[in-house]
């Protein structure tokens, strides 16, 4: 049975356990190594990954092309305008065709319906780079960096700020699977909807301002407020404003709390310049670990690990 990758749910707890001691141990056999020097044992020669942009990309691109090269694979980096599925061809060809050709398929997209599509007429495996309703890949990172600073993940606790958005879909999800809690605080009108929720199996609720949603939080995390190819951005920033991350809302925080942004980050907006590059951010330590994250989300999808 081909394992696809769309939301953290395809791998499971165990699935997603198993990525991490798998990402854990890989990042640290190559301490000290050169980006492009391949991993000992190249888990992943004579395989080619495709990865297809419907949307601008620097993590998702540089992390997935260096994991495959890392495991002794290749890539396929192919832009949807420059591709027949830009001019009309189905999703389900498209899918029917890569599968001739490549091991596995990573697409970074909108609608979370193309990723299913592709997934129901491939006979690789997919992977879903980003749509708009989750961001699995992105979470794997973010738990990764958690466990590095100690933090063990049953009990943590998890405050969200700003948009009840895919990333933080996301990490409801991982919360009901990896069993920490979320508090999210999010203005009127941009709440995470009840199906996301859900995903977090009871550890996921909506609080009413920042400060309840950080008080006590061992991980304080927030994104851009808008997106790629959102629209009323003068209404939204002014609700989201009373949800910005700055020193005085961290401070009421555990002592030890770390702060995560999956960038791109706008300072003054979501966040200050004071918290995102101050002592409690980890955002470059959690960017670098998109590689490490696919690299073991490569190797459990092909069936290597867990």
């Amino acid at each position: 049975m081909t394992r696809h990758f769309l939301n953290l749910s395809d791998a499971g707890a165990d699935g997603i356990a198993a990525i991490l001691a798998d990402a854990l141990d890989r990042k640290q056999a190559r301490a000290g190594w050169t980006k492009g020097r391949i991993d000992a044992d190249a888990p992943l020669a004579g395989h080619v990954l495709a990865m297809i942009f419907e949307k601008n990309s620097t993590r998702t691109r540089v992390s997935f092309d260096m994991a495959v090269r890392q495991l002794g694979g290749q890539s396929i980096v192919m832009e949807a305008g420059q591709m027949q599925l830009g001019r009309g061809e189905t999703v389900a060809d498209t899918a029917r065709v890569l599968s001739g050709y490549v091991d596995a398929i990573m697409i970074r997209t909108d609608e979370h319906a193309k990723v299913e599509e592709m997934a129901h007429y491939a006979s690789v495996p997919v992977i879903n780079g980003l749509t708009d309703a989750s961001h699995p890949c992105q979470i794997v990172a973010d738990l990764l960096t958690v466990i590095e600073q100690g933090k063990a993940l049953p009990g943590l606790r998890v405050a969200w700020l700003g948009d009840g958005n895919n990333v933080l879909a996301s990490i409801v999800e991982a919360a009901g699977l990896m069993q920490f809690d979320v508090a999210a605080a999010c203005p009127q009108g941009f709440q995470p909807s009840n199906a996301d929720l859900a995903l977090g199996k009871g550890r996921a609720t909506v609080v009413g301002n920042a400060r309840e949603a950080v008080e006590g939080a061992d991980v304080v995390v927030t994104d851009t407020w808008i997106s790629m190819g959102q629209a009323h951005a003068d209404t939204k920033l002014a609700a989201m404003m009373p949800f910005q991350v700055d020193a005085a809302l961290m401070a009421t925080a555990k002592p030890d709390a770390k702060f995560l942004h999956c960038l791109p980050a706008h300072r003054g907006e979501e966040v200050t310049p004071d918290v995102i590059d101050g002592p409690q951010s980890l955002i470059w330590a959690e960017a670098e670990n998109r590689l490490h994250a696919q690299k073991s989300i490569l190797r459990w999808c092909l069936g290597q690990i867990g």
